[in-house]
């Protein structure tokens, strides 16, 4: 096994990848009887923190691996920093997307010369095509999550918020397939074994939830939701992400369709700040009030504001009605 390496990953990216900035949330420490910030993700290069476990993971390609080109699947946030990177480094990438996928974030993997695979009904659907595609041409696979250079990439978040945030005693984070939380638990509890890491699954996304409580890997139907970065399976034959989470996480919270889309409009009309859905539920754990771990000093990440302006608009007509 590759060893998940955060500190080795921190030098790599950073000419990538950029340190963003945490914000103090005075309304939501009000919510919860604590100090709050939030670290802003959603203002990284591309929109979202899949650029640094995606920088990580090509920065450790050969130079044939690079030569032959890379493939992923994606909701969308992975697909651009894919794309992103491998213009970056000038790798050709192809990049599987589910047919339901942001039109925005399709717009931007186009944007950065990748070849765009629009396939299947669920994220599933269009995974299968991606492996497909990875074994025909005898590309590299950049995974999504399961990959300990992802793993890594994604820890650097951490390592950010212990000089950013000091003495922070919680970090509340999104949980899709696990490498983001995996790597921020990973890099966090290796300076203190006491910071608790609180997992937010939104429950039209919850996969990961569901196979950690049948002890295994499991398959779990998609539904639709407004967090569409977290939605898809994490892998019958997950083989980093789910012992990490299981063993690392702390407390895991479901948020309800509803409870995100409020979250994203207190972000925009509390801070200013545009943040998708699966960036929100962070914040709408906090603001429903269902955290049971609160400590003093309190890290939210908000990991991405990739929204489609046609989304956003229709949550903030809706959540006004």
């Amino acid at each position: 096994m590759t060893p998940i390496d955060v500190s080795a990953a921190r030098q790599a990216i950073a000419g990538i990848a950029v340190e963003t900035p945490v914000l103090a949330s005075e309304a939501l420490g009000q919510q919860v009887g604590a100090e709050v910030v939030l670290k802003l993700e959603s203002l990284q290069v591309t929109g979202s923190f899949k650029v640094r476990g995606a920088a990580n993971r090509m920065l450790a390609l050969s130079a044939e691996e690079r030569a032959r080109g890379v493939v992923a699947c994606s909701s969308g946030n992975h697909g651009r920093a894919v794309a992103y990177v491998a213009e970056l480094l000038g790798i050709p990438a192809t990049v599987c997307v589910p047919e339901w996928v942001d039109r925005s974030k399709l717009a931007a993997i186009r944007r950065h010369g990748a070849e765009t695979v629009l396939y299947g009904r669920t994220y599933d659907e269009a995974e299968a095509r991606s492996l497909k595609i990875q074994r025909e041409r005898g590309l590299t696979y950049v995974h999504p999550f399961d990959d300990p250079y992802v793993i890594a990439g994604q820890g650097t978040i951490g390592l950010e918020l212990l000089e950013q945030f000091p003495s922070l005693d919680t970090v509340v984070v999104p949980l899709s397939g696990g490498g983001l939380i995996s790597g921020i638990a990973q890099a966090l509890k290796s300076r203190d074994r006491g910071i608790r890491v609180v997992a937010v699954s939104a429950a039209n996304a919850r996969v990961m939830y569901e196979s950690l409580k049948a002890g295994q890997p499991i398959a779990f139907p998609e539904e639709e939701t407004i967090a569409n970065a977290l939605s898809g399976g994490i892998g019958l034959d997950n083989r980093f992400s789910f012992r990490m989470v299981r063993d690392l996480v702390d407390e895991h919270v479901l948020v309800s369709e509803e409870e995100i889309r409020e979250a994203m409009i207190f972000a925009l009309v509390e801070h200013k700040l545009v943040v998708e859905g699966g960036g929100a539920v962070g914040i709408a754990a906090l603001l429903s009030g269902q955290v049971r771990g609160v400590g003093k000093r309190v890290a939210v990440v908000v990991s991405g504001g990739n929204v489609d302006a046609q989304v956003l608009m229709r949550v903030i007509s809706e959540t006004a009605q």
